[in-house]
Order: structure tokens, then C-alpha cells, then sequence
């Protein structure tokens, strides 16, 4: 099955703009009307002043009104001018409007569409895409779009227009001549087309290059800070260079096509407005055509040719819109795997019981959990502890169903997660990570996200309660003190302390610390604890860490390896049993093993 041009699926998406297009088309057709009427007058001012009394206007419009005075005829002729510029001025402004608005439209729902797409795709499809590319692709490309609807679409269409008209009045005033003079007209099209063709497959590469250089400035503005520390500003000023030549070289190319355009389309032409003038003027000297209708083919020609020289870059416009469609159509074909449909629950009646059966994962073909049994009783606080890699971490991911298990099944108070609508399910849960999100507002904005309707008093106690206040209220303007892009102005653990507020303020009937103290001071940590301790009573906690002093409260803690859970119980009852969790709290404790 052949690929759907990209032109077409825009149309498609665009189905609720139908009529937009459709009036914004009528404007471009009527305008392009308008347009070409000035050079019909200016024959037939020339037959006025020539023949006078006898002039076309006269026998033909103006006679049965019995005006036939060259004078009267000349200012009946200003006032249908009036009208005219009038009309033309009048419905280039009304395609213009119509025009932009429907392309800022068009971008803003496509723009929206793209990213409300991309934040249901599944995590696993990010690993295999570059954040800068999605970027390119979010702004840049669906920009181009916008440029091309904003005056490509109505030049293309006001070409197609006058050739139509121009073509009739050419046949109805000179068959022979408008045969010859217009001959040039199917080549110009098909030339256009032709260039166009060859252009396609340069700029998606132009795109693509687009993309890499966008990821690589992406990449290296988050990580500037490593870039300074390593002072390796030079190295990573060659890699941009390379990403920029990449670049540079594909726009090369598609440059070397796009700019023969214009000459030869200028070439024929000069073709054809030649063959009117030398053709048409041996036809007038002949008397087989009036000079009147030869005033006007000579203008009718320079109107509907000069303007296609215009088809070059139209054309190279159209080619760069095509390609920037198709990748903004692409991702938004992108198949949504993991569904959000299903059924509704209500956090308040959630009591936050847990098992996994049987529950195996792999991330392609590295096996990272296999036949997983577990059950976590609600209310009760669980760690897992572990080397890094042996699977802690993705057992939480399945729970949010960021990745789906190949094998097994997991419930929330025995409905299967993947029957639970999606977002009910996630609201249900609060989750801490390593390296929590924060937005560029303001302390109370980031504790509150995504519960809008929190009251300041709320956010306070929120606050209190993950031992946030201290540090909050010596900043300028407390809690409406701006934080910078993702809270950059804040320590390591202040942020962890605002993403654990935030997380009390959902106050959900399961909670998730994903190695939420590994990055922070003795302070923090402890800080963090005494917090756990209060808001984990009569609440599912899961607690992942590597510091076995954050767990040891757990009233069951798992030792993973490879995939497998390999020991459970409380911190008392696995010491006692010497292993694996034991060998780990020796080691980071210093202490001797008093077993023998």
C-alpha cells in the first residue's frame, strides 16, 4: 500500500477547518478575479481613444444608454476601475485574514494534538527518541506548516486561477495566438512539479538534520554544568559544529535543486510573452486582431507568466511544509499502546492493597524482572533494596503502567491495573523520584501541581509536614519565590523536600519514594525520614532505596538481584538470617557480623 501523501493527511486532520478552507479558497479565487480585470480595462481604454464612438464598449455595453461620447465612455470606465481595485483590495484583505487566521488555528490545534499525543506514548518509546528531535518537531516543523498555509496555499491557488482566466480571455480575443503564448504554461507546471519531486526526499533530510541539531543543544544546555566542571566547552563546540554542518550540507543540497527553478521557469517565460509580442503585433499590423485586445494579451501575458517565476518559491516552500507535515503527522500516527480507557476509580475509596503475580519484564532483551510474586498489604510500609539493575525501580514503573509486564498481573484492591482507567490509577499514587520534576514557578505552584484548587493553607501544611518551611520562608518571597527552570536555583534537597510536599499534598492512598534520599545530605535524609514516619501510618508506602538506614522502619523490606526477590522481612528478622541484606548493612554500616 502506498504512502498517503502528506498533503492529504493534513486535509484529513483538518476536516472541522473545511469550510475556513473553503472560504479562504473563494477569497483567493474572487481576488485573483479582480486581479486580472485592470488589464481587460486597459484594452479597452485603448479602444476608446483609437475608434472612439465606434469603440467595442460603445456598440457592445454602452449604447443602449446612448452613450457614445469618448469622454463619457473614459469615466464610466474610471468608475468600473474603482469598483474593481476596490473589490481586489477588498478580498485581499479577506483572504489574508482568512488565510493566517486558519493557519495560526491549524498550528495551535496541531501544536497541542502533537504534544497531548506524545505524553500518552509509553516510556519505552522515548528511549529510542532524542528530546531535541521532539522539540523540532513540536515547534519548528508545525511552524512551517503555518508558513506555508500563510501564503504558499493562496498563491498556488491564485496561479492555477489566472491561467484559467487569462487562457479565456486569450481564446476568446485570439485562438492562434493564445495556443502559442500560453503553450509554455503546462511546462512551467510540470517543471514546478517535476523540481518539486526531486526535492522531496532532500528535505526530509533537511528536517532530520534539523532535529539533531536541535537534540545536541538540548543535550548540552541541560548538562552545562558538566560541560564547564570537565572544561570540555571545545569538544562539545565540535559536536554542535557537526550537527550544524550535517545541516548546513543538506539544506546544500536541496538548495542546488531549488534555486533552477526560477531560471528555468524565467526561460519559458520569456517564450511565451515574446510570442505574444512579435505573433500578436504581426496579427495587428495584419488587421486579424484589434489593437485594443492586443494591449491587452501583451498585458494579460506579463501577468500570468511574470507571477509564475513566484512557483520557485512556492514550490520550495511547499517541499519544506510537506516534509515538516509529514514528521508532525508521523508521531501523531504514533500508536498509543498502553490505553488510558478503563475503569473509574476514586482515590478517597482506595485502600491501597497490592499484588503482583507472576510479573515478569524485559527492556528489549535484557530480562529485568521474572516471575515477580508479591503482596503488600494496605496500610503497610515496604522497601526494596538491592544492587543497582536488579529490578527494584521497574517494579514501581509497572505499577504507574510506564512500561506494561510482558508476563503476570498486577492489582490495586484486586482490579487489575490495566482494567483501571489510567489517570485514575496515577492519581491514586503519589511518587517521589531521585530527580523530581519542577517547573519554572513558584514554590507554591510546584507543590501544588497538579492539584489546582489547593488552598494556600494547604500548600502551608503540606510544607510543614516534609520539613520544607524552614528553608522556604528565608527566601525572598517565601512561597511565591520563583525557582527557575526545573528549581535550579534550589540544593538538591530542598527540591526533593518540595517534590515530597507536593506529594503529601496529593495525599493518595499509595505513596512511592524512589530512591528519593540517594542524592541528599545526612540532614535531608533524616529530615525526609521523620516525615515518612508521619505521613506513611494508615497509607501503602513503598519505599526504594540504597541506604539500608532509610528502610529499616519497613514493616517488610525485599533484597532483589538479578530480577528476583531473594529475602523479605523486617529489619530485625533478616539480620537474624545472616544473607545477603545482612552482608549489606555491615558494609554500610562498618559493623562486625555478630553471628557466628
Amino acid at each position: 500500500m502506498p504512502p498517503v501523501h502528506p498533503l492529504k493527511k493534513l486535509l484529513q486532520y483538518a476536516r472541522a477547518y473545511r469550510n475556513d478552507f473553503r472560504l479562504a479558497t473563494i477569497y483567493s479565487i474572487l481576488n485573483k478575479f479582480f486581479d486580472v480585470l485592470p488589464e481587460v480595462l486597459i484594452g479597452v481604454a485603448v479602444d476608446i481613444v483609437i475608434n472612439g464612438d465606434k469603440s467595442f464598449l460603445a456598440k457592445r455595453v454602452l449604447g443602449g444608454f446612448g452613450i457614445t461620447d469618448t469622454w463619457h465612455q473614459l469615466m464610466f470606465l474610471g468608475a468600473v476601475n474603482a469598483l474593481i481595485w476596490g473589490g481586489e483590495s477588498w478580498f485581499e484583505y479577506l483572504l489574508s485574514l482568512k488565510w493566517r487566521k486558519l493557519a495560526q488555528n491549524l498550528q495551535h490545534d496541531l501544536r497541542l494534538d502533537t504534544y497531548d499525543h506524545v505524553q500518552k506514548l509509553e516510556m519505552a518509546y522515548f528511549e529510542n527518541q532524542r528530546t531535541g528531535n521532539l522539540m523540532s518537531i513540536l515547534n519548528e516543523d508545525i511552524n512551517q506548516m503555518e508558513r506555508f498555509l500563510n501564503g504558499g496555499a493562496n498563491q498556488i491557488i491564485q496561479v492555477i486561477c489566472s491561467s484559467i482566466m487569462v487562457s479565456a480571455v486569450f481564446f476568446t480575443l485570439q485562438p492562434s495566438l493564445a495556443i502559442i503564448s500560453l503553450l509554455p504554461v503546462p511546462a512551467i507546471l510540470i517543471g514546478a512539479f517535476w523540481f518539486q519531486k526531486k526535492l522531496a526526499p532532500r528535505y526530509s533530510k533537511v528536517r532530520e538534520a534539523a532535529g539533531d541539531v536541535s537534540a545536541r543543544l538540548n543535550n548540552n544546555l541541560l548538562g552545562l554544568a558538566t560541560i564547564k566542571a570537565f572544561a570540555t566547552e571545545a569538544f562539545e563546540k565540535n559536536h554542535i559544529a557537526e550537527a550544524s554542518n550535517a545541516y548546513r550540507d543538506a539544506n546544500s543540497r536541496a538548495i542546488a535543486i531549488s534555486s533552477a527553478i526560477t531560471p528555468v521557469i524565467r526561460m519559458a517565460i520569456l517564450a511565451g510573452f515574446t510570442a505574444t509580442l512579435v505573433y500578436g503585433g504581426w496579427l495587428t499590423l495584419q488587421g486579424d486582431l484589434a489593437v485594443g485586445a492586443y494591449s491587452v494579451l501583451v498585458y494579460l501575458t506579463q501577468r500570468l507568466l511574470w507571477p509564475m517565476t513566484g512557483l520557485a518559491e512556492v514550490a520550495d516552500m511547499y517541499q519544506r511544509s510537506m516534509s515538516a507535515i509529514d514528521r508532525a503527522m508521523g508521531l501523531l500516527d504514533t500508536k498509543i499502546s498502553i490505553p488510558y480507557e478503563g475503569k473509574h476509580i476514586s482515590p478517597a475509596q482506595t485502600r491501597g492493597e497490592l499484588r503482583f503475580e507472576q510479573v515478569s519484564f524485559a527492556y528489549g532483551e535484557q530480562k529485568t524482572l521474572q516471575d515477580i510474586n508479591l503482596h503488600i498489604p494496605a496500610g503497610k510500609t515496604v522497601a526494596f533494596v538491592g544492587s543497582t539493575g536488579s529490578g527494584k525501580s521497574t517494579l514501581v514503573k509497572l505499577l504507574l503502567r510506564f512500561y506494561s509486564a510482558q508476563s503476570g498481573r498486577i492489582t490495586v484492591d484486586d482490579l487489575e491495573i490495566n482494567e483501571i482507567n489510567l489517570q485514575d490509577l496515577r492519581r491514586t499514587i503519589g511518587y517521589v523520584a531521585q530527580d523530581s520534576f519542577l517547573t519554572d514557578g513558584t514554590i507554591a505552584d510546584n507543590i501544588a501541581y497538579g492539584m489546582h484548587d489547593a488552598s494556600d493553607t494547604d500548600i502551608r501544611k503540606a510544607a510543614e509536614a516534609a520539613e520544607a518551611t524552614e528553608f522556604i520562608n528565608k527566601l525572598p518571597l517565601g512561597f511565591a519565590t520563583r525557582i527557575g527552570e526545573r528549581g535550579q536555583k534550589l540544593s538538591g534537597g530542598q527540591r526533593q523536600r518540595l517534590a515530597l510536599a507536593r506529594a503529601i499534598l496529593k495525599n493518595p492512598p499509595l505513596l512511592i519514594l524512589d530512591e528519593a534520599t540517594s542524592a541528599v545530605d545526612n540532614e535531608t535524609e533524616a529530615a525526609i525520614q521523620r516525615s515518612l514516619d508521619v505521613i506513611s501510618r494508615d497509607r501503602t508506602t513503598i519505599v526504594i532505596a540504597h541506604r539500608l538506614s532509610t528502610v529499616r522502619q519497613a514493616d517488610c523490606i525485599y533484597l532483589m538481584e538479578a530480577g528476583q526477590i531473594v529475602e523479605s522481612g523486617s529489619h530485625e528478622e533478616l539480620l537474624a538470617q545472616n544473607g545477603g541484606y545482612a552482608a549489606l548493612w555491615r558494609l554500610q554500616t562498618g559493623e562486625r557480623s555478630h553471628i557466628a
